[in-house]
């Protein structure tokens, strides 16, 4: 049996293919260049990983199987993290997703999409790259004068994105396909109490200014 964890992804990942079938490559490029700038963040970010993280994460935690960063179902998928992801990918790399969320009732505490060769989005779950361990940064920040300062400033710029304190571009993703009559329980900007209520302080604080 599918877990509700999988089934939620296999909705929202089939919403968002639905729409793109419907509307043209003008729509879809005007909605891929309102992410431009948090590629460009995502970029960088994966460049910082290929040179400080990767050799050390993936010896403690992916070649020996620990994987602690990415157990399943300890990570929340944003609805605009499906969105950028399929805006990015092919149409084999989508099928490729869905096959392991359709047929992953035994994968364990392990990630769904931890395939054989790592992570097999395009564009990672945004809380996915923004996690270290204690212990590897410990390690990672101990070897490398320069990482801790640089991951400070990656994290910062994290909420830029997704901390809606003023419009950001996961709340504006979702603005847009709500408007377009859908609805997703990925929709975490619109349903998260937590998420809600930084939106509607943030307007207060507008109104006095």
């Amino acid at each position: 049996m599918i877990s509700i964890y999988n089934s939620e992804q296999i909705e929202a990942i089939a919403m968002v293919l639905k729409y793109f079938s419907s509307v043209s490559e003008k729509e879809k490029g005007g909605l891929k260049k309102k992410c431009y700038e948090y590629l460009s963040f995502r970029k960088q970010l994966s460049e910082y990983f290929v040179k400080y993280v990767a050799d050390t994460c993936i010896e403690k935690c992916f070649t020996n199987q620990r994987s602690a960063c990415c157990t399943k179902e300890g990570i929340i998928i944003f609805f605009a993290d499906i969105v950028i992801n399929i805006l990015c990918s092919d149409k084999k790399e989508i099928d490729e997703l869905l096959f392991v969320l359709n047929n992953s009732t035994k994968q364990g505490m392990r990630c769904v999409y931890l395939g054989d060769k790592g992570c097999l989005w395009k564009v990672k779950p945004a809380i996915c790259e923004m996690f270290l361990c204690d212990t590897a940064k410990k390690e990672i920040f101990q070897k490398h004068t320069d990482a801790s300062l640089l991951w400070q400033a990656f994290k910062k710029r994290e909420k830029d994105f997704k901390w809606p304190d003023k419009p950001v571009l996961f709340d504006i993703i979702e603005e847009y396909f709500i408007n377009k009559g859908i609805s997703s329980s990925l929709m975490y900007m619109h349903t998260s109490p937590g998420l809600i209520r930084i939106k509607k302080l943030a307007r207060q604080a507008d109104v006095k200014r």
